[in-house]
């Protein structure tokens, strides 16, 4: 069958496995879930946006991770929950629908790496440049650096799915909890060695810049508390860097944890949930670990709190 047909066909989801027993209590759990994430996230958005005293560029680069965990919840769980409560040969979702989805599905993965990496820079002129921090740190800066990870996000993610819209297909199942690059070039029965080569590409690049970024960030960092006897400088490093790390580290065990388990087939199930978590966990704790550890902001909240009592 021509591409024509299969573009505007329509696919059957595989979707989360849960027994008739368990699918209600899994929903629950799920929308939750969901909810909170949705509630903190905005919540954080809205208190920065309202709160003068937040209105620095810190803060400012930090909303762009709960806009991302914004996305990157929404892209999947309103379907993923539609889908545990259809028997399974009913879960259809179209060609169009699918694309968008691992479009914006590919799009959160990547932001999350770059938007970290800009406020990994913050931090960096903040400790090691305190005196230029002002002037190097503007409202231009913030805006250009925020336009580097949404941008560099954009263009990788969509040349990674150009290169797969260019298949044919042969095949109608996405054996998959929800759509991404893999499943959808997958369908084809066509050779798929360029998508294989630029996805393993297009992994190493995001994986590795952001990683030797924020590892020579810290490594810098860590050199000026040594070589510092300043005791706030230090402590004021502690705190705001140990927030970031937390929170690279919950992003990236939740991406290893899936990547590791792709290497396992008769892991599929549990590489599956794994790749739900990743739109789950991070997004879920960024709020709290932020929330709770950020001093401004965890002031803020307790003022909100006592004035409602």
């Amino acid at each position: 069958m021509d591409n024509l047909t299969f573009t505007n066909s329509i696919l059957l989801m595989e979707g989360l496995k849960v027994t008739s027993q368990s699918s209600q209590p899994v929903f629950i759990l799920l929308l939750l879930t969901y909810v909170f994430t949705m509630v903190s996230n905005i919540g954080l958005i809205f208190l920065i946006s309202t709160e003068k005293n937040l209105h620095d560029p810190m803060h400012f680069l930090f909303c762009n991770l709960p806009l991302n965990d914004i996305l990157g919840t929404t892209v999947i769980m309103p379907r993923l929950l539609q889908d545990i409560v259809r028997d399974t040969s009913e879960r259809y979702i179209s060609y169009a629908e699918c694309v968008i989805q691992a479009y914006f599905v590919h799009v959160f993965t990547v932001a999350c790496h770059y938007v970290l990496m800009i406020m990994a820079f913050d931090r960096y002129v903040a400790i090691c440049n305190p005196l230029r921090y002002t002037s190097i740190m503007t409202n231009k800066m913030v805006i250009k650096l925020s336009a580097f990870a949404w941008g560099l996000a954009i263009i990788l993610v969509t040349i990674m799915i150009g290169l797969t819209l260019r298949l044919s297909h042969c095949r109608y199942k996405i054996e998959n909890p929800f759509c991404d690059n893999a499943s959808l070039f997958k369908l084809s029965c066509e050779n798929v060695v360029i998508n294989n080569v630029f996805g393993l590409v297009y992994t190493i690049v995001v994986l590795s810049m952001s990683a030797m970024c924020i590892f020579i960030t810290y490594v810098k960092i860590a050199t000026v508390c040594i070589t510092s006897k300043n005791k706030t400088l230090n402590s004021k490093a502690i705190k705001t860097c140990s927030t970031h790390l937390a929170v690279y580290l919950i992003m990236c065990v939740s991406g290893a944890t899936f990547i590791f388990l792709h290497r396992f087939p008769e892991y599929s199930d549990s590489r599956k949930l794994a790749s739900i978590m990743f739109h789950i966990v991070p997004p879920g704790l960024n709020p709290l670990v932020y929330g709770l550890q950020t001093k401004e902001i965890r002031q803020k909240i307790v003022k909100l709190w006592c004035r409602k009592k």
